[in-house]
């Protein structure tokens, strides 16, 4: 199985890199989602950048015939990019006293990108393509570039956590503390909300919305069930992304799979194991 595994490398390389990178780098993220127990938040931002690319196909629709670079890839990376940042942005502030709960913001976010994404493109059958593209998810052709800008992103992202840890947990779990102890709470969220937005816009594009999401929760998940303490989530969660994406990119290749529909299923397993394993110790 890994002889014939290794023998596809030179053909499909910059996809298993590519989608091995994703996986450590949203496994990294998760762990802040996961941690404030936002998951839905994730799902919503996750949506919102499917509407980002069916609003730059209409508008890649009307400006194309003038300006070549709208209909380009990479003006379509930018909208779902854009689309997620702002979709986190909006999600990731607390109601108000009195107000809609983040959890009603959140749903709000899910359901007007998942209904006008396709209502934008209901009369565009690449359009619904492209979009039924991003649902299912398919990271098959990832090209070099996919593969160094990801790994540039798990490289700063990776630095940048190692040496700010300690604030970032704190504005995530506890603001009104980071806020006593003199830390801009506000704008951290703010910032956070950016790199979210940013990682996962990219992640989605590249591969898909199954495999994004799943790689966003799932392994922040396990890393919960078996650490005691959120800071070895950011160790744990992205190793086990990066270990299951690669036995289930094996096992997709020799079985003839999707190899992001593997890798989600595998992590849901994974959490389930985890989650008895917890139980057993509790008891």
């Amino acid at each position: 199985m890994i002889a014939e595994f290794l023998g596809s490398w030179a053909l499909f390389q910059h996809t298993y890199l590519a989608g091995w990178l994703i996986a450590a780098l949203l496994g990294l993220v998760g762990v802040l989602v996961v941690a404030r127990d936002q998951i839905f938040l994730g799902a919503a931002v996750a949506q919102a950048s499917s509407l980002g690319v069916a609003v730059g196909m209409v508008a890649g629709g009307w400006l194309a015939p003038r300006w070549p670079v709208f209909e380009s890839d990479a003006f379509l990376s930018a909208a779902a990019v854009v689309a997620a940042v702002v979709a986190a942005l909006v999600t990731s502030a607390g109601g108000a006293p009195g107000g809609e709960s983040h959890e009603a913001r959140t749903g709000w976010v899910f359901l007007l990108s998942a209904s006008v994404a396709i209502l934008a493109l209901a009369h565009s059958p690449h359009g619904l393509e492209e979009i039924h593209r991003l649902v299912v998810s398919t990271i098959i052709g990832a090209t070099p570039a996919d593969v160094a800008v990801f790994g540039a992103l798990a490289a700063a992202s990776g630095a940048a956590l190692a040496r700010l840890h300690r604030p970032v947990l704190l504005v995530a779990l506890d603001p009104e503390m980071a806020a006593a102890v003199g830390l801009r709470a506000g704008r951290w969220t703010a910032a956070l909300s950016v790199w979210l937005g940013l990682v996962l816009g990219l992640s989605i594009r590249a591969a898909g919305i199954l495999y994004g999401f799943g790689c966003l929760v799932l392994p922040a998940l396990v890393a919960r069930n078996v650490c005691r303490e959120v800071a070895p989530m950011f160790v744990v969660a992205p190793a086990v992304a990066l270990g299951a994406t690669v036995v289930a990119f094996v096992v997709a290749h020799h079985r003839d799979l999707p190899p992001g529909q593997t890798s989600v299923a595998l992590l849901c397993v994974l959490v389930a194991a985890s989650r008895l394993r917890r139980r057993g110790g509790a008891a």
